[in-house]
């Protein structure tokens, strides 16, 4: 069994922290011991020296046949036996020992007669400093601890909330804000260093501003062009209709025609990418609607109303989206075309081949078709802009047992 991480610990922050801690940890604890072994050392050297010069001390006393002192005795039985086997051998030494409870340094050498000659240095006072000092380390490395984790930890935030800032504005862009833009401090001021998180919100407003404006004027040549192309497409339809009766005369009214609705498509389009378009919106019962646009389409498509539903919505954009899926259905693919209603939801299904890739992975696209497919690919186009004016999705997809099919979900009321 997997077992998956919570979402936040794979934020930058948490990583960073956890990364300062450990580093910290080690820190103190790798200074800890060797402060503490230093000086444990150190404190055990000096108090095994006091015991030597007492040593020396009682035994030139022993030898002048003074008393001894308080601190030194002959054969004394707590002496630890390893320390006073070595000193029945002639020899000296010292050894940390426990006697009643509390630690004492010994020191024993050789007397007379096979005796031994042995003095202690309490060691409790030195064992005090050193856990004072353990202490002393623990507490001292938790608030360095502390301290330093929170400094990190404000760095840190204030980076992380730099990309954060980042990445909101390059989600804005995504979703068709244009304007949006990172406007990082350190950006407009030169003089300040410039690190790397200057450097990709710089890219990101400079990237931003680029696509803007080839986008504009995408948008202004093709509102340009539509604008332009009304003038003699007026003068052809009212040329066209003075031919004389005949096959040569609908063909050219059928091409005159075909071109008037591809220039209003481009105008829709380009007030569409203008953003500027505003709904003008009304209670409509959304079989009823269906049906007037089944009747005007003149096609072969069958209506269900699964569950009917009343709406607040802009009937003339949403009679655009309709009747450009139904009229794509049929365009594109084989009958028979159902358009189902079922409350908020609206669904268009034919039996055809299905969406080409492109539109399922990308979305309709403006100018393109395959297959051979005869068509400008803007009636998609224009039927997802309206969609989003409208506030409602619109989602492409094909069905299991196949065909495609297009599915728009109007927003529910507040």
């Amino acid at each position: 069994m997997k077992w998956a991480l919570p979402r936040w610990s794979g934020t930058l922050a948490v990583k960073s922290a956890v990364f300062i801690t450990v580093m910290c940890c080690a820190l103190a604890a790798m200074l800890g011991v060797l402060v503490h072994v230093s000086v444990t050392r150190q404190t055990v050297e000096q108090d095994r020296d006091r015991a030597l010069a007492r040593l020396s001390e009682a035994t030139a006393a022993y030898q002048a046949g003074e008393p001894l002192p308080r601190w030194a005795a002959i054969d004394p039985p707590e002496l630890p036996a390893s320390l006073r086997e070595l000193a029945a051998g002639g020899r000296r030494g010292t050894m940390l020992d426990e006697r009643g409870g509390h630690p004492v340094m010994w020191a024993a050498g050789p007397a007379d007669r096979g005796r031994v000659l042995a003095v202690e240095v309490d060691h409790e006072p030195s064992r005090d400093t050193i856990d004072g000092l353990r202490r002393a380390i623990v507490w001292s490395s938790a608030l360095a601890i502390g301290v330093t984790l929170l400094v990190g930890a404000f760095a840190v935030t204030r980076v992380t909330g730099r990309l954060h800032a980042t990445a909101r504005v390059a989600r804005r862009i995504s979703g068709g804000d244009l304007d949006a833009r990172v406007d990082d401090p350190r950006t407009r001021d030169p003089g300040r260093p410039q690190d790397e998180v200057a450097a990709v919100a710089a890219a990101l407003d400079s990237m931003a501003a680029s696509l803007q404006g080839k986008l504009l004027a995408e948008q202004r040549f093709t509102a340009d062009v539509a604008h332009e192309l009304r003038t003699p497409l007026t003068g052809l339809l009212a040329a066209a209709e003075l031919l004389p009766p005949g096959r040569p005369t609908e063909l050219v009214r059928d091409r005159v025609a075909a071109l008037r609705t591809l220039t209003e498509d481009l105008l829709e389009i380009s007030r569409l990418d203008s953003g500027r378009e505003r709904l003008e919106t009304d209670a409509e019962d959304l079989g009823a609607l269906v049906r007037r646009v089944v009747g005007a389409s003149h096609t072969d498509t069958r209506v269900e109303v699964v569950r009917d539903a009343r709406v607040e919505t802009d009937r003339r954009r949403l009679e655009r989206v309709l009747g450009n899926l139904v009229a794509n259905a049929h365009r594109h693919g084989r009958g028979p075309v159902v358009l189902t209603v079922d409350g908020h939801r609206v669904t268009v299904r034919d039996h055809g081949p299905g969406y080409p890739d492109y539109v399922l992975e990308h979305g309709p696209q403006r100018f393109r078709t395959e297959g051979g497919a005869k068509g400008h690919g803007l009636g998609l186009t224009i039927a997802l802009g309206q969609a989003e004016v409208l506030g409602a999705r619109l989602e492409f997809t094909d069905a299991e047992d196949g065909g495609a099919m297009a599915t728009l979900t109007l927003p529910h009321p507040s």
